[in-house]
């Protein structure tokens, strides 16, 4: 693809690569991969197999983008692949662990907001750690993902209401067990994000 080519959406590229152009798969790879990385550090919290996950699940849509029929966006398509193969991994290996913050390099940061970003982040993975499973996936697509509830449902199945109740449910107990922890009152922690 031509670089001076202006944006094409991703139907368009899809359109492109279905018809033997496969060298534009690799614009879909980098306008999705961040998403992806971010969901696979969530299922497996070390940065060696979250890539091996991003490569599996960018496998996985390449070989099934035949059958992409364009129901749903891209993204929520190669969303749905994507928590199907964390969830199918996890039933092996654990639990899936909601990602607190980007994975991102913090080389940038003064040592002090770095240990504070680190001793949050801590504080955060515990708090969700202990949330049930399928309130900390709904809570991380809503939150950290900013998906609206009709595509986490189009991505875990979930019907729009299930949804709605575990992100409500799931800031109800993070409400609760994050107050002792930061030695707040609980109400102190509204009007923030996890409201």
């Amino acid at each position: 693809m031509n670089e001076a080519e202006p944006e094409l959406s991703d139907a368009e590229v899809i359109a492109r690569v279905l018809d033997g152009e496969t060298d534009a798969f690799a614009l879909l790879v980098r306008r999705h991969q961040r998403r992806i990385l971010r969901l696979g550090y969530g299922f497996f919290r070390n940065s060696h197999e979250a890539e091996d996950f991003v490569q599996d699940v960018f496998l996985k849509a390449w070989a099934g983008l035949s059958g992409f029929r364009g129901k749903a966006a891209f993204s929520t398509w190669l969303t749905r692949i994507a928590y199907n193969t964390g969830i199918n991994a996890k039933r092996v290996s654990g639990r899936y662990e909601a990602l607190d913050y980007e994975p991102e390099d913090d080389r940038s940061l003064s040592p002090e907001d770095a240990h504070l970003r680190k001793e949050a982040g801590r504080i955060l993975r515990s708090a969700m750690a202990a949330l049930p499973e399928k309130y900390a996936v709904c809570l991380d697509l809503f939150f950290f993902e900013g998906l609206p509830y009709a595509e986490i449902s189009q991505i875990t199945g979930y019907p729009v209401n299930t949804i709605k109740s575990h992100v409500f449910r799931a800031k109800q107990e993070l409400r609760t067990s994050l107050a002792p922890a930061l030695a707040l009152p609980s109400g102190a922690l509204s009007g923030g994000g996890i409201e």
